[in-house]
């Protein structure tokens, strides 16, 4: 599977691999108010390449809410353009975010650690 070079911006890493069906992003490192554009801009980006991308969230350690609007917008940018944006393994913390907002009934099982979101 091919995989685009790794993005790092200060305190977050991110890898991108192609498959035949989906886009999956990997991050790990905290999510903030420094890096949140980064992601936002590369998973704008990859948009158009697919119509099924996948957050991996498994290494992200930290969010804060720059981060959560980072993911909200490129979500609200997925479904414009028909594209399924799926969040998967969220660890407790990251999940008590999207809880604290009334976003889990947006990204409805996203919540639970080690499952994909439909």
């Amino acid at each position: 599977m091919p995989e685009i070079p790794e993005i790092s911006a200060p305190s977050l890493k991110l890898r991108t691999l192609v498959h035949e069906s989906e886009i999956s992003v990997q991050c790990s490192g905290r999510l903030n108010s420094s890096n949140a554009t980064v992601l936002k801009s590369h998973l704008k980006d990859l948009l158009p390449k697919t119509k099924h991308l996948v957050l991996d969230l498994t290494d992200l350690t930290q969010m804060d809410s720059s981060g959560l609007g980072a993911i909200v917008a490129v979500y609200i940018s997925a479904r414009n353009t028909g594209t399924t944006l799926e969040l998967i393994n969220l660890n407790a913390r990251i999940r008590e975010l999207f809880g604290l907002t009334n976003l889990l009934s947006v990204f409805e099982t996203c919540g639970r650690y080690g499952t994909r979101m439909p």
